[in-house]
């Protein structure tokens, strides 16, 4: 999604595009940076629960940084490979792949017993040149796409149980699909013929949609819950729905809205994962706005618990030192559950509250709908 973002400034701020760092020397870390291990990791709690709770992840800082590891292998149950497996970097030029990356990023995984969300095979942007500036036929692009996602699936087979298939193919409010390289090119059946060609690669994995702005109730939601119905009244192998959730405090969806959401795409036998959530705040400290950055949170995590759908809650990073934010949303940032320096932050303390097996439903996580014990 970050790269959504980027066009958007790029359009409305004239902004020149970030630099995000490209080797150790480029993350500036300091000597003594450490993690300390929590007495009750979020794992243990999402354990506990037969749930996921993971992180979007990066090989860079993974190599070069030991206390993000640590704290990586520490908390978290399951990884999303944030950009290593997005079809640019994994697949730079029409004869070759690059799985380096994606490698490090999964072997990562299975040493520490983490699952692994693959992320994305099918999207709009951060293709790479010799796509965006094809002249195919319409059977080469559907040639073309079906030799990616065949070569990607099959390689880490039994490596990767999920894979998000097509990312942000919805347009934004009540606009119908997005119009994409791959829409136009392959066709409007191309997220049909992804999922088939994907469950074709890997039949054990789970094949989700994953977008933004769909996490409550509204238009683009409704889009996506008939898109995904659709999908499985033609026998489409689609399981699960990811919500996006790039959040600030003020366009934070109502969390009945999101219960309610969730219900409904369970009730179609789909799964639900939240994807991506990080929830911005601006530079200026202010421990009023941290409290409501942690409620967030909490919320959303509570609504996940509780519902029968929600099977994992992943976050896009872990600590603010390595974050997308402040590179996209000048003057903002400390989006995520610990600080630059690893320290656990009200955000991650409101997520194992909702993790809690003592814990009880509050009001505000379901409105005046719950009826909640006191």
């Amino acid at each position: 999604m970050w790269l959504l973002l980027l066009a958007f400034l790029l359009v409305t701020c004239k902004a020149k595009e970030p630099v995000y760092p490209e080797s150790c020397e480029d993350l500036g870390l300091p000597d003594d940076l450490a993690y300390t291990q929590s007495s009750l990791a979020l794992r243990e709690l999402a354990d506990a629960r037969e749930m996921g709770v993971g992180a979007a992840v990066s090989a860079l800082p993974l190599d070069c940084d030991p206390a993000y590891g640590d704290a990586l292998g520490h908390e978290f149950n399951m990884l999303t490979t944030e950009n290593a497996l997005k079809f640019g970097p994994v697949h730079p030029e029409p004869e070759r792949y690059d799985f380096d990356a994606a490698d490090a990023i999964i072997g990562f995984a299975e040493a520490h017993a983490m699952q692994v969300r693959g992320h994305a095979l099918v999207w709009h942007q951060m293709n790479p040149e010799w796509i965006d500036q094809a002249d195919f036929t319409r059977e080469e692009w559907g040639e073309t796409l079906r030799a990616h996602i065949t070569t990607v699936v099959g390689y880490y087979k039994g490596r990767v149980q999920v894979w998000d298939v097509v990312n942000e193919a919805m347009g934004d409010g009540a606009h119908d699909l997005r119009k994409t390289v791959w829409l136009e090119g392959v066709g409007p059946d191309y997220i049909d013929k992804a999922f088939a060609w994907a469950h074709a690669a890997n039949p054990d994995a789970l094949l989700f949609y994953n977008d933004y702005g769909a996490e409550g109730l509204n238009a683009k939601s409704d889009k996506v819950y008939e898109l995904v119905k659709g999908m499985l009244d033609r026998g489409v192998p689609v399981h699960g729905v990811g919500l996006q959730m790039h959040l600030s405090i003020e366009d934070a969806p109502d969390s009945e809205d999101v219960r309610a959401n969730m219900q409904r795409l369970g009730d179609l036998g789909l799964q639900v994962h939240i994807t991506e959530m990080d929830v911005r705040l601006p530079n200026d400290p202010d421990p009023e706005l941290d409290e409501k950055q942690a409620e967030v949170y909490r919320q959303m995590m509570a609504v996940c618990v509780d519902a029968p759908s929600c099977t994992a809650f992943v976050t896009w990073g872990f600590t603010d030192r390595h974050s997308w934010i402040p590179y996209f949303f000048p003057g903002e940032g400390e989006a995520l559950l610990f600080d630059a320096a690893y320290q656990p932050k009200l955000t991650y303390v409101a997520l194992q509250d909702a993790l809690s097996p003592a814990r009880i439903p509050r009001p505000e996580d379901y409105g005046a709908e719950c009826d909640c014990e006191p």
